[in-house]
This record gives structure tokens, sequence and C-alpha cells, in this order.
């Protein structure tokens, strides 16, 4: 896996986490859904109550990619899960292992934490990124379909007319 270092993410890098997001929503043609702001990612991943984890990929001491991942819950097992939700090595350092060696710390870091699980989503036409998940073994849920709500519609159910919350 080369000269891959790895190391939690810190107040200092709110900046390079920020450009990151917005390359990673270039390249997944959604950087008009972008909210992210400097001020944000330093409350919701370093404020006093952390949403999120962040693990940095170096290639020596240049930062060269990043994963945020953070717990979830499996019912079914009744184990803790960890959730990758964004993996993302800068293009001109793929294929050097950074994006592996980033996938295994968090792999064992899962084992570690007693989690069931380790999920992610990909978009259905990253063919680069399919690939290089199937070599590591993961599974391809055909049958699972992700559901979001944002906006206006999560403000629209969260209020929902003639309901009384206690």
């Amino acid at each position: 896996m080369g000269s891959t270092v790895l190391r939690g993410a810190t107040i200092d890098d709110v900046d390079l986490i920020l450009g990151w997001i917005r390359d990673l929503a270039s390249f997944e043609n959604l950087a008009d859904e972008v909210e992210a702001t400097r001020e944000r990612i330093a409350q919701t991943l370093f404020g006093p109550k952390p949403a999120a984890e962040v693990l940095l990929a170096l290639d020596g001491d240049l930062p060269v990619g990043f994963a945020v991942h953070y717990p979830t819950f499996s019912t079914f097992l009744a184990k803790p899960g960890l959730h990758l939700e964004d993996l993302y090595v800068r293009p001109e350092h793929r294929g050097r292992g950074h994006g592996q060696a980033m996938l295994h710390h968090l792999a064992a870091l899962a084992v570690q934490r007693g989690c069931g699980r380790l999920e992610w989503t990909v978009l259905y036409w990253n063919e680069t990124a399919l690939r290089f998940y199937r070599r590591l073994g993961a599974d391809l849920l055909p049958d699972w379909r992700l559901c979001r709500l944002s906006g206006s519609s999560l403000d629209r159910l969260a209020r929902p007319a003639g309901m009384a919350v206690r």
C-alpha cells in the first residue's frame, strides 16, 4: 500500500476538508447541493458533540484524501455499525493504495468497536469505485434503495398537521 500515513483530522484541517467536499461534489455532479461552510464543519465535526469523525490519508506529509464516518446501529444484529459517508482521494493520487489503506483502517476500527457492519453507498454509475469495492470483498445490495428527506420535505414531515407532540 505504499507510503500512506493515516491520522485523525483536527480543527486545523477544516479548510482542507471543505475543499475535498467540494471536489467530491463536483465529481458526483452535485456541486449545487453543497451547503457546507467552514463554520458549519468546525462546529459539527470538531464542536462539543461531533457528528462524525474524519480520517486523513497522507502521502508522506502531503494530505491526499479523507474518509468521513459515523456510528450506526443494526437492530437485526443488536450491534453498533460504522457508516462511511465519504471516501475521497485526490485524482492524481488514486491507484496508490490510499483509499484501500483508509478502508482497512475503518474495517479494523469497526472490529475494535464491536461493530457488526461497515456500510456505505456508491453511485450506480461510478464503475471505478464499484470495481474497487468488489475487489475488497464488499457486497453490493441490489434490493436496497437509499431514502432521503431533506429541506422542505424534511420540514413538512417534522410538522404534521393535527399531530400533538409531547
